[in-house]
């Protein structure tokens, strides 16, 4: 049986890989990645008297020297760096939303990070800071997110794009390229790339890695020399669907510019969804872990099952899984009870859905196909549950579709 371009016995569970981070800096020391989650962007908070981070939700900030206030507005229009001294207005920067940039940033080992609203705004902030500079051609590798495909496709923010396979990427350079953009593993089909090797072809162009898939518990692309990692933080860092956000994490010259464009925008992250991503931090190491144990158990399953043509899972790990139902896939959709049949992922449960139908339908048929994406995959977002349960249901809604099927064909026969 063909299972894609992996053997499911080598793939990990996500609690070991060798390319994964193990310790984070933290200042003049090195701290593990799990201690880090735990406590970057709280590091102040015992001195304080506190424990739980505070939730500053203030829209502006009182202010008696205006000439003060002044000056740092003018020295962030200069270069975008976080004000110094008290905060100012809601747009220009908030206190609980920083502390969660911190976390991020000491995460993926990288100088700052900059939060949206959402992915899709983080991903359009990193496009208009280049496009400003001139720089709007981009080249980008299939397959991406949808969303992010169609936004480069379109030229809704005035980009152009050439799409090339990971060896194509050196020849397709032009002085005005602004950003070379993959995503690895791939959505949906978890494709993944040699990142070293691409940002040694992107030359001095920047490097964008969509780094959602795997998180900073199985891989920091800045080590291997992104400039700049993207996330939906509506995913794993939040971990429990109930917060939508984006983040960009880089070095602190390109944070800069992304604060200009957010404060020019208003694409900015509500205080509540910062507090929120924060605490998610805390336990995403552990929640990345377990889902992906349990995701190379189902991988392992899926591809031993005959009612299944190709399982799609990553060398790397994680909780995402791909697979090529024989017939038709809504069926299984139609079959879960409890799995969640539902867009996103990254959640503590379980979520299934058809890319072809939702996630990448705004991707052109042929454009979809030929980066991998069949009309008959189907993606799955492990969560937290007893592998067991999940097998049992998934079992189930695989039987059901096969005697569906069976069913009407007899009908037809008749």
């Amino acid at each position: 049986m063909d299972i894609g371009s992996i053997d499911i016995r080598d793939a990990g569970d996500g609690t070991t890989n060798g390319g994964a981070p193990t310790a984070c800096s933290a200042g003049a020391g090195v701290r593990a990645l799990d201690t880090e989650a735990v406590h970057a962007g709280r590091d102040d908070l015992a001195r304080q008297g506190l424990h739980a981070p505070p939730i500053d939700l203030s829209t502006t900030y009182p202010s008696y020297d205006s000439r003060g206030e002044a000056a740092r507005i003018d020295a962030f229009a200069t270069d975008g760096a976080e004000p110094d001294g008290p905060p100012v207005y809601g747009r220009l920067g908030n206190p609980t939303v920083a502390r969660f940039e911190t976390a991020l940033a000491r995460l993926e080992g990288t100088q700052s990070a900059v939060a949206f609203a959402s992915g899709m705004a983080a991903l359009s902030a990193v496009l208009l800071v280049r496009n400003a500079m001139g720089l709007r051609h981009v080249v980008a590798v299939r397959p991406l997110y949808g969303c992010s495909d169609h936004l480069l496709t379109a030229g809704l923010l005035g980009s152009e794009v050439t799409w090339v396979d990971p060896a194509g990427i050196a020849d397709a350079l032009r002085p005005d390229t602004g950003l070379v953009l993959v995503e690895s593993p791939a959505n949906p089909t978890l494709a993944e790339l040699d990142l070293r090797a691409i940002a040694h072809s992107c030359g001095s162009v920047p490097l964008v890695a969509d780094n959602t898939f795997a998180t900073p518990v199985l891989q920091r692309p800045a080590e291997h020399g992104a400039r700049l990692v993207l996330h939906s933080a509506t995913k794993y860092l939040g971990g429990h669907g109930d917060v939508m956000a984006g983040v960009v994490a880089c070095d602190e010259e390109f944070a800069g510019r992304l604060r200009q464009v957010r404060f020019a925008t208003g694409g900015v992250l509500h205080p509540l969804a910062g507090y929120l991503l924060l605490r998610g931090l805390s336990t995403l190491p552990v929640r990345v872990r377990a889902a992906s144990a349990t995701a190379a158990e189902l991988a392992r399953r899926l591809a031993a099952d005959p009612r299944v043509g190709r399982v799609h899972y990553p060398r790397l790990g994680g909780a995402m899984i791909a697979f090529e139902v024989h017939g038709d896939p809504h069926e299984v959709i139609a079959g879960v009870r409890l799995v969640t049949p539902a867009v996103s992922l990254g959640s503590v449960d379980t979520l299934i859905q058809h890319p072809a139908s939702i996630s990448h339908r705004v991707v052109d048929a042929e454009d979809r196909r030929g980066s991998g994406v069949s009309d008959w995959l189907l993606r799955l977002s492990v969560g937290l549950e007893d592998v067991e349960d999940l097998w049992r249901d998934l079992d189930t809604a695989l039987g059901a579709r096969r005697e569906t099927g069976l069913v009407r064909e007899a009908a037809a026969r008749r």
